[in-house]
């Protein structure tokens, strides 16, 4: 199953709404933006509203991406354990496809994926839970890309899947380019492969 926008079911919070998708965990949190002479002023995220997302992580990275080129893929990453992450991930200029892939073993929903266009005026953020891999593809040139992180990058355990692994047949709106050398050398995912424990 895949799907391009949130599924219904949303509940609204006051500066937020909060849309589940067909992947448990992963979900779309649209901010509201209030807007007046000045200009205009939207949260970003908040612990207390945002609480059964957040549960009882805490979010100890944040990181700022741009990337230049039109059609240029980033991903898909993830961090094993005990480095698994849950990532929210927020375009701050631009427009990109955002994407979360299911790695987890004995999902329901296991090598399905959830794809979003995130833009920097439609105030979404996509949750990427622990087990899911992430990846994105630029729409406009040089976007830019906010994410907040509940475990610190370690390099011993990161992990990545090929962006055009034929399983997983990911429908990106361009051919991919500039990929990283790092993302270039991930394998696609065998037959053999049965998802990651947590």
């Amino acid at each position: 199953m895949t799907s391009t926008e949130p599924s219904p079911g949303a509940s609204d919070a006051k500066n937020f709404s909060v849309q589940t998708t067909a992947i448990e965990g992963v979900v779309v949190v649209t901010s509201f933006q209030r807007t007046d002479l000045r200009g205009a002023f939207s949260r970003l995220s908040c612990a207390i509203e945002l609480a059964p997302i957040y549960g009882a992580r805490c979010i100890v990275q944040i990181n700022h991406s741009r990337t230049a080129r039109v059609g240029a893929v980033r991903g898909l990453h993830y961090q094993h354990p005990p480095f698994a992450e849950m990532k929210l991930v927020r375009c701050v200029r631009g427009r990109v496809m955002d994407v979360a892939l299911d790695l987890r073993q004995g999902s329901p929903s296991f090598l399905n994926f959830h794809a979003v266009e995130l833009t920097s005026t439609n105030g979404r953020m996509l949750v990427i839970p622990e087990g899911c891999a992430h990846g994105f593809q630029v729409l406009e040139a040089e976007s830019e890309l906010l994410y907040l992180h509940s475990a610190p990058y370690s390099p011993d355990h990161e992990g990545g899947v090929h962006c055009q692994d034929p399983r997983l047949a990911i429908p990106w709106p361009l051919e991919p380019v500039d990929l990283s050398a790092r993302d270039r050398g991930f394998a696609s995912l065998g037959p053999d492969f049965s998802g990651f424990r947590l």
